[in-house]
C-alpha cells in the first residue's frame, strides 16, 4: 500500500512485536505502524519498551481492535495515532504523514468515546475483579465465597462498579465491561 507513495518509504517489516522493536531499534525509523494484537509482545508492550529506551520514533497504531481500553492504552503508552484496518488508503497515508509531524491522529468517531471515559474513575484492582465474577455470571454471595470476602463487602464492591461504569445494572455493567474491554470472554 505505501511501495511508490511520495515522502514515505518503508525500511522494514516485522512478523511479531519482539522483531518490531529489534528492527525500530536497529533501523530508528521515523514512524513505526503496529499492531495491537502480535505472537510475543503486544503493540502497547513494544510502545512501552520503545519509550523506556527513548526512543524517537513516533508510533501510528493500524489494528482491528477498538475496544475503549485498547485505544486509551496505545495512547497513554505514546502513540500519536490510532487507526481500525478498515480505514481507506488514503486516511492510512494521511495519519502516517500527520504522525510523522507529531501530530495526533485518531478518528472522530473513536476520539468521541476516548473523551467519553477520560472522566470515569477507573476501578481497583478488586473491583476489577469482581468485575470479571460479575460477567460470569456470579451472584454477590458466590463472588464473596469467590473471593474470600464477606457477602456485603461484595455488595459494595458491586454497587461501586456500577456507579464507576455508569451501569443501571449488573448485566448492564456486563455489558459495558465487554463493550470497552475491561474483561475478556472466556472460552
Amino acid at each position: 500500500m505505501l511501495d511508490g507513495e511520495s515522502g514515505i518509504s518503508v525500511v522494514g517489516m516485522a512478523s511479531s512485536g519482539r522483531e518490531g522493536l529489534e528492527l525500530a531499534e536497529r533501523l530508528n525509523p521515523d514512524v513505526v505502524l503496529l499492531d495491537l494484537r502480535m505472537p510475543d509482545m503486544s503493540g502497547v508492550e513494544v510502545i512501552h519498551a520503545l519509550r523506556s529506551a527513548h526512543h524517537e520514533s513516533r508510533v501510528l497504531v493500524l489494528t482491528n481492535y477498538q475496544f475503549d481500553e485498547d485505544i486509551s492504552n496505545a495512547i497513554e503508552a505514546g502513540a500519536l495515532g490510532y487507526l481500525l484496518k478498515s480505514a481507506s488508503q488514503e486516511e492510512v497515508i494521511e495519519a502516517i504523514r500527520a504522525v510523522h509531524q507529531g501530530k495526533r491522529r485518531i478518528p472522530a468517531a473513536l476520539a468521541m468515546r476516548l473523551a467519553e471515559n477520560m472522566g470515569r474513575s477507573t476501578l481497583s484492582g478488586r473491583e476489577q475483579e469482581v468485575l470479571e465474577l460479575v460477567v460470569d455470571g456470579l451472584t454477590n454471595k458466590e463472588i464473596a465465597q469467590a473471593l474470600g470476602i464477606s457477602d456485603i463487602t461484595a455488595r459494595n464492591h458491586v454497587i461501586s462498579l456500577l456507579s464507576k461504569l455508569n451501569a443501571k445494572d449488573r448485566t448492564e455493567a456486563a455489558t459495558i465491561a465487554l463493550r470497552r474491554g475491561l474483561v475478556k470472554l472466556k472460552e
